[in-house]
């Protein structure tokens, strides 16, 4: 049994007002990913008379626009500020779970929102550890260095 759902905004326009600043949101290119579980957009931010938005902020601000279950679910990255200032621009992406996010995103994404860990050492070890690890099959390659 298919039950539509209702089309999603074509333009969303958010506003957040503090002391003597306020920030716009604009969705454009609005799109539900039904084979990745989430919705994702282009994102205009209007920002005159202050730097910009910081990510934080922006999670802030769509997860209650957006009514989702945890501001985690939520990635926001490639914003280019336009020349003058007054007008940020990148993508945001809003998954229905935690689950989904960690499945789909990049490792990196992750270690910036925060739900996965960076990895220590340095490049040269690291790359030292993988090729020793490489000379090993089984038991044994988990034993090399004390690694996975």
């Amino acid at each position: 049994a298919f039950t539509p759902t209702p089309p999603p905004p074509l333009h969303l326009t958010l506003t957040m007002a503090d002391s003597k600043n306020s920030v716009t949101l604009r969705t454009r290119k609005f799109m539900i990913n039904r084979l990745l579980n989430r919705k994702q957009m282009i994102l205009d931010v209007l920002h005159p008379g202050q730097g910009p938005v910081s990510r934080k902020t922006l999670q802030s601000l769509l997860a209650k626009k957006f009514k989702t279950q945890s501001e985690k679910c939520i990635f926001v990255f490639g914003f280019k500020t336009a020349f003058g200032g007054a007008r940020s621009t990148g993508f945001a992406l809003i998954y229905d779970s935690l689950n989904d996010a960690l499945n789909c995103e990049p490792k990196y994404r992750l270690v910036r929102n925060e739900l996965a860990d960076k990895s220590t050492g340095s490049r040269k070890s690291r790359k030292e550890l993988k090729n020793k690890k490489k000379k090993f099959r089984g038991i044994k390659k988990a034993k090399v260095g004390g690694g996975k």
